[in-house]
């Protein structure tokens, strides 16, 4: 995780514990209701930040397959101009052995 949505879930959480300690104090209600509430929070806050992480692992999915569809294209341009490029070597490597070899040919004679 990026330290940015670190940085957003634990400020999500301080929020969530903070409001929930505010509101036990200043509940004018029974501690079951408060007790229920603290736990429907709880219990929303879970839904919410599981939610987002999934949001999230879908975002980084699509643009790790984006990211590897682009690298293997520029792989695959790379290999091809290589493979040309290698071509071009041995056809000036075969015209050098054949000037070696006329020359090889005129000193032995």
């Amino acid at each position: 995780m990026s330290n940015s949505n670190e940085n957003i879930l634990w400020a999500l959480l301080t929020g969530a514990a903070i409001g929930a300690g505010i509101g036990i104090l200043y509940a004018p209600e029974k501690g079951s209701e408060t007790r229920h509430k603290i736990k429907q929070k709880a219990m929303d806050t879970t839904h919410d930040l599981s939610e987002r992480i999934k949001h999230a692992k879908e975002e980084l999915t699509k643009t790790a397959d984006a990211k590897k569809v682009a690298f293997e294209e520029k792989l695959e341009d790379v290999i091809s101009n290589m493979s040309y490029k290698a071509d071009e070597i041995i056809i000036g490597l075969e015209r050098k052995l054949e000037e070696l070899k006329k020359k090889n040919a005129q000193f032995q004679k």
